[in-house]
């Protein structure tokens, strides 16, 4: 299915959140993933379909002072 990785379309072969993480190796600390403009708690990235066209942004936590 082709969805949208931060503006650049993206072809993927997993379904949900979680999976797509991982297979970035994005399943760490401090990365936030905001699914068509709404924010996805890391204890729903599991249970968080991926669907054709979705639009996904990933951050990364950065401490600063």
């Amino acid at each position: 299915m082709r969805i949208i990785l931060n503006q650049q379309p993206q072809e993927v072969t997993v379904d949900t959140v979680a999976e797509l993480l991982a297979s970035l190796g994005q399943d760490k600390p401090g990365v936030a993933v905001a699914l068509n403009g709404q924010v996805v708690s890391k204890s729903r990235w599991g249970q968080t379909a991926l669907n054709e066209g979705d639009a996904l942004d990933l951050f990364s936590v950065i401490a600063g002072g």
